[in-house]
């Protein structure tokens, strides 16, 4: 139980900026009052201000008596006072409104504070839980309104005579959902740096990436689609889409319906979008529908947060690549933090194709490009990206 009196938000809180200069102890304990204030407050007795705090809206109209009773009854009167004042501070928009801003600052930016250079592997761990604790509380906030829609509008340029459309860009709308507080693999509600860098670069060249009319198109792990919707509407520029199909995956329920979501929204005013949007889980795959024939393009953005994660995906790609089609797949580089190194299961999992060349047909790394953050888009632990091309071993072209 709190032994000291809750603190209003706009006294309380680490400024952003300077987070990095705040210990875990500092962040651990703005946050516990952040939740003495806002969480479960029947379950916590605390002691009243001796002052009352900015920002509160309280009524002043009643003036003081200038009587004064006893120990005992002041004593009495104290908890009841408690009370009140607990339920204004809960109750002033302004320092509210604060709360929220923070909580949001703060999980946006924690990444370079998990992962500071001077922080123990068990520190970085004990700082990412925090930043578990801060997003589940902000998600006591947006519970309790209407949650509210963040939209994002991409614009990609494309090449003179790309797919037949001219110079025209690419423009895609998006719905990044908040992330589940409670739920670790809802990180595709949100577009990420490495799709974003993936889909301008499809969109400026096409063909090197054998996006062509008449081609089926998967994206594993597509969140919310941006690479699907993007090929998509690069497609149907072209005189003659028939055949063309696209197919976006993922495995999270909640991911799935803002992603269908997604689809709709960029293609309300087309009949036929070519879009399909399907469940797929890597681990336990079942193919069915468009599923059940193979893919000329497999895509897949920002997957791989688990050592399995690049096998379960190779066994999917065995089962669901055409003799000649070709598996893009994009990595950030983090080199800090619980997901530092993890493009190295992808380079343990598929051989170079100069190791497969005389084996047994098998999916090969065809080739590997580095590609260099972009200023403003994605992660603040992100370095870089790692681009493979992947494909069958008789396939080195």
């Amino acid at each position: 139980m709190r032994t000291g009196h809750p603190t209003p938000p706009t006294s309380s809180l680490p400024p952003l900026p300077r987070l990095a200069t705040h210990t875990l102890a500092e962040v651990t304990t703005a946050i516990d009052n952040l939740r003495s204030i806002y969480s479960a407050p029947a379950l916590v007795a605390l002691p009243r201000p001796k002052s009352f705090p900015k920002h509160l809206i309280h009524d002043t109209s009643v003036p003081d008596s200038g009587y004064a009773s006893d120990e005992g009854d002041e004593d009495e009167c104290d908890e009841d006072e408690d009370e009140i004042n607990l339920d204004i501070l809960r109750a002033d928009p302004f320092e509210r409104e604060f709360a929220i801003r923070w909580l949001t600052g703060f999980t946006a930016r924690s990444d370079t504070w998990v992962y500071a250079d001077d922080c123990s592997e068990d520190e970085s761990d004990a700082r990412a839980a925090l930043v578990d604790a801060a997003a589940s509380l902000l998600g006591t906030f947006a519970g309790e309104d209407e949650e509210e829609a963040v939209t994002r509008i991409f614009t990609f340029p494309t090449s003179s005579g790309t797919c037949d459309s001219g110079s025209e860009p690419v423009h895609v709308e998006l719905n990044d959902a908040p992330l589940l507080s409670d739920d670790h693999t809802s990180v595709g509600l949100q577009s990420w740096g490495s799709s974003i860098r993936l889909a301008d670069r499809m969109c400026l060249d096409p063909s090197t990436f054998r996006l062509a009319r008449g081609q089926r198109i998967l994206e594993l792990g597509a969140g919310t689609g941006l690479l699907s919707i993007a090929a998509a509407k690069l497609l149907a520029r072209s005189p003659s889409a028939a055949g063309t199909t696209v197919v976006a995956t993922d495995y999270h329920p909640q991911v799935l319906d803002n992603l269908r979501e997604n689809v709709s929204t960029n293609f309300h005013s087309s009949p036929e979008s070519f879009v399909d949007v399907l469940p797929l889980d890597w681990q336990n795959p079942v193919y069915e529908g468009p599923l059940t024939s193979k893919f000329d393009v497999i895509l897949a953005a920002d997957v791989i947060y688990h050592p399995e994660h690049a096998r379960w995906i190779k066994l999917c790609v065995e089962d669901l690549l055409e003799a000649h089609g070709v598996f893009w797949l994009i990595i950030p580089l983090r080199p800090t933090g619980r997901h530092e190194g993890m493009s190295n299961t992808v380079d343990a999992i598929f051989p170079h194709v100069s190791e497969a060349r005389g084996a047994t047909e098998m999916l090969a790394i065809l080739g590997v490009e580095e590609m260099r953050k972009q200023d403003g888009v994605g992660r603040a632990d992100e370095g870089g990206y790692k681009l493979y091309k992947i494909g069958w071993s008789h396939d080195s072209a």
